[in-house]
């Protein structure tokens, strides 16, 4: 009777452990797909960190039609369309400006004053951008 108990309990517990290894992935997952869906704010343009150190920053920047990009300085940048179209600069003193990308154009820019760039076209944009940080004092 004792063996019995034993073996049961030794089943018991390797099927606990077993359970916590499948089931930690699947709540990463979970956890992903919800910080993904908090990212995707609704008329915000969709920022995607694929690099970042002390030197420089790049990053992955989606428009989707009408979508607008965060209000802010820019410093220098190289920027590759990977998805051409036609983003709409408004400046801090009302000043626009449109800008069209062409699929697989390279362009230098900045450093730029502050502006709000805008999706006016009717096709998403996708932009690669590698941004060179000020070095630290």
């Amino acid at each position: 009777m004792k063996r019995l108990i034993r073996s049961y309990t030794g089943l018991l517990v390797a099927a606990l452990v077993l359970a916590g290894f499948v089931a930690q992935p699947v709540m990463a997952q979970e956890k992903a797909k919800e910080a993904k869906a908090a990212k995707a704010e609704k008329g915000k343009a969709t920022v995607k960190v694929l690099f970042e150190n002390d030197k420089v920053r790049v990053q992955e920047l989606t428009f989707k039609p009408g979508d607008e990009g965060r209000n802010a300085a820019r410093p220098f940048a190289v920027v590759r369309a990977l998805k051409g179209g036609t983003i709409m600069r408004t400046y801090a003193d009302g000043k626009t400006e449109k800008r069209v990308w062409k699929t697989g154009e390279v362009r230098a820019q900045g450093p730029d004053p502050v502006f709000t760039p805008k999706n006016v076209g009717k096709t998403d944009v996708v932009l690669y951008v590698v941004l060179l940080k000020e070095p630290k004092k």
